[in-house]
């Protein structure tokens, strides 16, 4: 073998062996939470969330769970209405616009605080740790219809906003509550 094919043949290993160093996991070991799995993920026909709570009193572990999981779910609602209220934003019109968006919004954040029939917890994981604390995690579900017609029946009630915003507010939850049951 020559010098210049020796020379090769190394240069050749040794960047084998930076690409293998650089493909190893660095970043820590890979944990699998409660309730990580597609079947407790948000898809077409439903809204999921998990939420998880630590607590040395397990009552209060179950709230904050069950309060983040309620928090992730009014979010993923915020971010489908911001969808909805813009593809909708053309039949708007000016002010009434902008106030109908600050209501949904609004709406979406009511979420977190206000009880829903149709809301179901689909799984509850509770462990006691080492330090004899305890840590729950939560996965909840809500039909997006049965969320569209909760939010329609808000929105009617609602009367901090004007009869016009009102109206706009609800042809669009119908128009999407429309588009949901086109879809099943």
């Amino acid at each position: 073998m020559t010098m210049q094919a020796h020379a090769s043949l190394r240069l050749t290993w040794l960047f084998a062996a930076i690409l293998a160093v650089g493909c190893t996991n660095v970043a820590g070991t890979k944990v699998k939470t409660p309730f990580s799995s597609k079947k407790h993920q948000s898809d077409a026909r439903h809204f999921r969330a998990v939420g998880m709570g630590q607590s040395a009193n397990l009552n209060i572990a179950k709230s904050k769970s069950e309060l983040e999981a309620k928090k992730s779910l009014a979010q993923q609602v915020q971010t489908n209405l911001k969808v909805v209220s813009d593809a909708y934003a053309q039949e708007l019109t000016g002010h009434q616009a902008v106030e109908a968006i600050e209501r949904f919004e609004s709406l979406a954040r009511e979420v977190t605080n206000t009880t829903i029939g149709d809301l179901r917890v689909t799984g509850q994981d509770i462990r006691q740790l080492d330090d004899q604390s305890y840590r729950v995690h939560t996965a909840i579900e809500i039909k997006k219809n049965a969320m569209f017609r909760f939010l329609k029946k808000k929105a009617k009630s609602d009367t901090q906003m004007s009869e016009l915003v009102r109206a706009q507010m609800v042809t669009l939850i119908d128009k999407e509550l429309e588009r949901l049951e086109s879809e099943e």
